[in-house]
């Protein structure tokens, strides 16, 4: 293991305790508000990052893989799951017949809008509290 030529301070430390606590109070919040709306947390996520994907309405199954930070044969179980829910549906694409896009139903937009409506609502509570740690090189 590589030894850092600056030693972390006792205030850097507090800094990312702080970080890290701020990020599990916001995650556990999202993750009963989605369970709260009868949906799992990563079926939210899913679906904000369907509508959040930059520039179009839909995403891949590789990009949401991405996304999500999982594995692409995850992802399109998690994607199954979500179709029997009639939350998303699969499409192949009209450019590419290889590629397959996943749309979000309005089942799901309307569970999605309900939800990311409450993350804003939650995320103003942390206003100034949800910093950055600066640790110094």
């Amino acid at each position: 293991m590589k030894t850092s030529t600056h030693e972390l301070t006792k205030l850097n430390f507090e800094q990312l305790s702080a970080f890290r606590y701020q990020m599990r109070r916001f995650e556990r919040f999202s993750e009963q508000a989605a369970q709260g709306a009868g949906i799992t947390p990563l079926q939210y996520l899913l679906l904000l990052h369907i509508k959040g994907y930059p520039g179009r309405e839909w995403a891949t199954i590789g990009e949401l893989a991405e996304r999500l930070q999982a594995q692409h044969h995850g992802v399109v179980a998690l994607v199954s799951r979500c179709e029997v829910l009639q939350l998303v549906v699969r499409k192949v694409s009209d450019k590419d017949r290889r590629q397959v896009e996943v749309h979000l139903l309005d089942a799901g937009e309307q569970i999605l809008v309900r939800l990311a409506e409450m993350h804003r609502t939650e995320l103003r509570t942390l206003e100034g509290t949800f910093t950055i740690p600066q640790i110094e090189k």
